[in-house]
């Protein structure tokens, strides 16, 4: 339900000192209090403020200017950079999906769990069609099982509230011998198969996966399946590094 909640009047007025500022860097605050109509020592108040976050720094001249940091630009760049990473992310997706003939899906750790956070769905009449959002178990799933040996151990024992038993270990080894996992534990009507990709530095990032019917994606169909869900995420993993 959401509720009536009164915005900052102050934060509105830093906000806005900063606007004016990277417009018409740089800036004085008496150019300043006269363009926005607002009284001088609001102005140098705001100014201080992002001055101390790092968002603007003083240009000492005849007089005190202000301008803004790289602050800004790096946050935007950052932004973009993981914009980029999604589309790239979606594209690989899409290829696999219409490689397998199955739903292929981005899984990564949120939060205090897995979950599901791109999909390209299957043209197939009959598919399965996870919901972006939506949590994965750890112990059943084949995400939980290929990118639980690349997690810190604080992360494994958060994952799943305590250590891990013999049989989820069994299950780790084997998925890490082979280099991908398939499991049809979490819903006995489809078959995944993930295998995990990893960023620049060797850490797992999450792990490309398929999805479909298990009665289409029989056991023996696995390894084929597996090889191209494995090329993928060493695809990603690659792209990701550059």
């Amino acid at each position: 339900m959401w509720m009536a909640v009164k915005g900052s009047s102050t934060a509105a007025r830093v906000l806005t000192v900063f606007e004016a500022v990277a417009a018409h860097q740089p800036v004085g605050v008496a150019t300043l209090s006269r363009m926005l109509e607002m009284d001088k020592s609001a102005v140098q108040r705001a100014l201080v403020t992002l001055a101390e976050q790092g968002w603007i720094r003083a240009r000492e001249e005849s007089s005190t200017r202000w301008e803004t940091t790289p602050r800004i630009l790096n946050i935007a760049h950052s932004s973009r950079s993981k914009s980029d990473r999604r589309q790239r992310i979606q594209q690989v997706l899409e290829q696999l999906a219409e490689q397998t003939g199955e739903t292929a899906m981005f899984n990564e750790p949120d939060g205090s769990g897995l979950t599901v956070s791109q999909v390209a769905e299957s043209r197939q009449a009959l598919r399965m069609v996870p919901r972006i959002g939506a949590a994965v178990p750890v112990r059943e799933s084949a995400t939980g099982r290929v990118l639980f040996p690349h997690l810190s151990a604080e992360r494994q024992r958060e994952l799943l509230s305590g250590p891990a038993d013999a049989e989820f270990r069994k299950l780790v080894d084997d998925a890490g011998e082979r280099g991908y996992s398939a499991s049809s534990e979490v819903n006995e009507a489809s078959m995944t198969i993930a295998a995990p990709v990893f960023e620049a530095d060797g850490r797992a990032l999450g792990a490309i996966a398929i999805s479909g019917p298990a009665e289409r994606m029989v056991p023996e169909q696995h390894p084929e399946l597996a090889t191209a869900v494995r090329r993928a995420a060493a695809e990603l993993s690659r792209d990701l590094a550059d």
